[in-house]
């Protein structure tokens, strides 16, 4: 003989259902926490809760919070259709409160962030120039020298600038007058 087994009904709702009757039930002014909506469920239906009732409430909760179906505010849960639901708020800080007395300044002409580069036309030029020829790779050659190619006389009177030569300069000792000179 085959037995057919007949899927019975569940013995208790939905947890959605279940949860909102509970919010409903205890109709506290502040809204419901998760232990209270806890308390509530196992004392009603005690011994039909399956054995993670605990970690299914968690997941329905959130879900719900989630959807829109709840909103969550301070640790309790409160429908969202309810009248004494505070308002949703979005992530963030919120703006600043506008006093509606206060005339409107309209906003400046100075638009916001670091104001972009002044064109320069001799740049644009060569870039205009050199546009279809491609760029060398890379350092590019030194620049010859203007005059006459020689390196210029080192001259101390600062007309001309002194080329240095390389690595420490040496160290400058001072003249002290000698008694020979003065006599």
């Amino acid at each position: 003989m085959a037995t057919e087994e007949v899927a019975k009904p569940s013995p208790i709702p939905p947890y959605p259902e279940m949860i909102l009757a509970a919010i409903e039930d205890l109709c506290d002014k502040s809204g419901s926490n998760k232990s209270a909506i806890s308390r509530y469920i196992e004392g009603k239906y005690d011994g039909d809760l399956p054995p993670a009732h605990a970690s299914l409430l968690a997941a329905h909760l959130a879900r719900m919070k989630e959807s829109g179906e709840l909103v969550f505010v301070k640790n309790n849960y409160f429908r969202a259709d309810a009248p004494d639901a505070p308002p949703k708020r979005g992530r963030g800080r919120p703006p600043k409160a506008r006093d509606p007395g206060a005339p409107v300044s309209p906003p400046s002409g100075r638009g916001r962030g670091r104001p972009p580069k002044p064109k320069d036309p001799l740049d644009a030029a060569v870039k205009q120039a050199t546009a279809g020829m491609p760029r060398a790779r890379g350092r590019p050659p030194k620049k010859a020298k203007t005059e006459g190619g020689a390196s210029p006389a080192p001259a101390g009177d600062g007309s001309t600038p002194v080329k240095r030569g390389r690595g420490r300069p040496p160290k400058v000792r001072p003249v002290v007058p000698s008694e020979t000179a003065a006599a």
